[in-house]
């Protein structure tokens, strides 16, 4: 007898206690895996209600579980045991099916075409306690809870350098640690290769992020640091990778939840 076809669960009621409205879009699947990640991201458009529309509709093939509007109030489109289509292709720790392992909040902000404005207190303040329930129901890792732009490097730039990491960070969402002072110093760059050259980007792989390995400093290269640096080191955002970015990156490493930074 044949085994029964899997089904994505219609979004019926809400996933959250903190949810104010829900407004289901068609756009899902089947999860293939069990949640482990929690991807941020912006709307990137003008208005909160242009970017429902677009995220509920069937042509444009593009969703996610949540929106947290600029006042705070929160939106459910998604069931969180169904596969939304916010991440796209993308890859995190050699896994490229990123949308079946994770849940997409979009926060609404126009992002860098319309000038990269501030986040409003009182929405960050929602998108961390909505992050925390998230977090806690499926065990999710501080450093699964990631940027769009870290799993789509070559693609994506949200939710962007202006985002405030440190304040989620402080109340106990995602993984963080001081960025490293900017103090010049030996500095990695397009045109670059050899061996330091591997060894930064085996650090970046060795983190999760999508690269290459070899010994090349390519654009490619370059697009995922400067990821790298919209989320760990935002006071300069310019692909280089330079001595602050390099500490930065080490001492992220050596603090990731469950994972010792490789030894010589």
């Amino acid at each position: 007898m044949d085994a029964p076809a899997l089904s994505a669960p219609e979004l019926v009621a809400s996933d959250s206690a903190l949810v104010d409205t829900l407004v289901p879009s068609p756009n899902f699947g089947v999860r293939k895996t069990a949640v482990d990640m929690l991807v941020l991201h912006y709307t990137g458009m003008g208005s909160a209600d242009a970017a429902i529309e677009l995220l509920r509709t069937p042509a444009a093939e593009v969703s996610c579980h949540y929106v947290v509007r600029e006042d705070g109030s929160i939106v459910q489109m998604v069931a969180e045991g169904a596969r939304a289509w916010h991440a796209g292709l993308s890859s995190w720790e050699g896994i490229t099916d990123t949308n079946s392992r994770s849940i997409g909040i979009e926060i609404v902000n126009g992002g860098h075409d319309f000038g990269l404005p501030p986040f409003p207190d009182v929405q960050i303040a929602r998108v961390i306690t909505l992050s925390q329930d998230i977090i806690a129901r499926n065990a999710i890792r501080a450093d699964r809870v990631l940027a769009h732009s870290d799993i789509a490097p070559a693609r994506k730039r949200d939710p962007g350098e202006r985002f405030p990491w440190g304040v989620l960070h402080a109340a106990g969402v995602g993984h963080l640690v001081p960025e490293a002072h900017l103090t010049g110093g030996r500095f990695f760059m397009p045109g670059d290769a050899g061996e330091p050259v591997a060894a930064l980007k085996a650090m970046l792989a060795w983190y999760g992020y999508g690269i290459a390995l070899d010994d090349a400093y390519d654009a490619a290269t370059a697009e995922v640091v400067a990821a790298f640096q919209r989320h760990f080191r935002p006071s300069q955002v310019d692909g280089v990778a330079d001595a602050s970015t390099l500490l930065t990156l080490r001492n992220l490493i050596a603090t990731r939840p469950d994972k010792a930074i490789p030894m010589a």
